[in-house]
């Protein structure tokens, strides 16, 4: 009682069925995505793909190819610099936010997991582009001149609670919540 001509036996198709299982798993599938992610990642052509990018990545560089954003140039204070992407309709508050996120993904790549206190960063630097600071977050980075491949730079500055606008860096007070009168 063999099989009919022109089938497999039973254990072939046994092995069959898990290897069509275990190619279909979702570990299999991660996997394989993987892959190709980073054989994609790996073409030149591809260089400013972030290593691990999120569809919100890809679609701003999608974006900039068509002309709708832009690269903005962040000089640190150390005269270091490094390139991020915004829409050309962004606010201050989202080149804020991908600034913070740009130099995240920096650190963690270089040293592992480190915290950063963006509001400490916030409250204590503002960002300057040709000399004047970019201190109000709701406003247009089309308000303030910045284009395409635009310079904006990191400058030291302190809010001034009364009036919540940017005024001279004073030297950090260690006790100054305790003169606050009743």
């Amino acid at each position: 009682m063999g099989s009919p001509p022109g089938s497999l036996p039973n254990m072939e198709i046994g092995s069959q069925n898990e290897e069509v299982v275990a190619y279909n798993s979702s570990t299999a599938k991660k996997a394989r995505l993987q892959a190709t992610l980073s054989a994609l990642l790996d073409d030149p052509i591809l260089f400013d793909v972030p290593r691990k990018p999120t569809l919100v990545d890809v679609d701003t560089l999608i974006n900039m190819e068509l002309g709708s954003a832009m690269k903005v140039t962040v000089v640190k204070m150390d005269a270091a610099s490094f390139d991020v992407t915004v829409f050309n309709s962004a606010t201050l508050k989202d080149l804020k936010s991908a600034i913070s996120k740009k130099i995240n993904e920096v650190e963690q790549a270089q040293m592992g997991h480190r915290f950063i206190s963006w509001r400490h960063v916030w409250n204590n630097f503002c960002l300057s582009h040709q000399n004047e600071k970019l201190i109000d977050d709701k406003s247009l980075l089309a308000a303030f001149g910045i284009r395409n491949n635009s310079k904006v730079n990191f400058t030291p500055c302190v809010i001034s609670r009364l009036f919540r606008k940017h005024s001279r860096r004073r030297k950090h007070r260690f006790f100054h919540g305790l003169s606050k009168k009743s």
